[in-house]
């Protein structure tokens, strides 16, 4: 069941153009992953917005302190989910890192930045999930650094089935402040649209 602060972030979300519909198969975004989606969302628009991103970053700590009360630093993913792990972060009162995709060629050659201990417990703010390749590709590095991963919190999730059996596999929990049904609830579609939109997920 969609919850009133779901239905928020995604009115929000719809309201500054953050997320874009595209109903009719001939006009589906391409993701990065050569995915063909109805879907786009772009939640690096909310930093320009600094209502919504307030109302996100709260979110976010409030759900952190709810789920996972032992946590102990953020992880931020590079690069959209670092500021809201810094937003996060402060409210908490907690030291942050980030984690890039892979390990610099220059330099330190790090692939995680800000000062880790062994043991600690981390987690890992992102800002959207859809296959959650790169957000476990996160968690994987984070676990080798010998911290434990408590679990991975995002703004909003696809809430696709193999993003479900990754993080499943990879024993980490996952918690988004909203998601694609909530969206869905609030865009104001036509009813062929909606069941064009659900069936286009079930079937990923």
């Amino acid at each position: 069941m969609t919850t009133p602060n779901e239905i928020l972030i995604a009115k929000n979300l719809l309201g500054i153009g953050a997320v874009a519909l595209r109903p009719e198969p001939e006009n589906y975004f391409t993701w990065t992953s050569g995915i063909k989606s109805p879907i786009y969302c772009d939640n690096r628009l909310t930093m320009s917005y600094p209502l919504i991103r307030k109302l996100i970053a709260q979110s976010m700590a409030d759900l952190i302190k709810e789920k996972f009360p032992g946590v102990e630093v953020l992880a931020g993913t590079a690069t959209a989910g670092i500021p809201h792990a810094a937003w996060v972060s402060d409210i908490l009162n907690l030291p942050m890192t980030y984690v890039r995709d892979s390990k610099k060629k220059h330099g330190k050659t790090n692939q995680i930045e800000g000062k880790l201990f062994p043991g600690q417990n981390v987690v890992v703010i992102e800002d959207l999930i859809s296959t959650g390749i790169s957000s476990l590709g996160a968690v994987q590095a984070l676990r080798e650094a010998g911290v434990n991963v408590l679990g991975v919190v995002a703004i909003f999730s696809y809430v696709l089935s193999k993003a479900s059996q990754a993080f499943a596999q990879a024993n980490c929990p996952l918690y988004t402040l909203t998601n694609y049904d909530a969206l869905i609830e609030q865009a104001q579609l036509e009813a062929q649209q909606v069941q064009t939109l659900k069936a286009w997920r079930d079937a990923l």
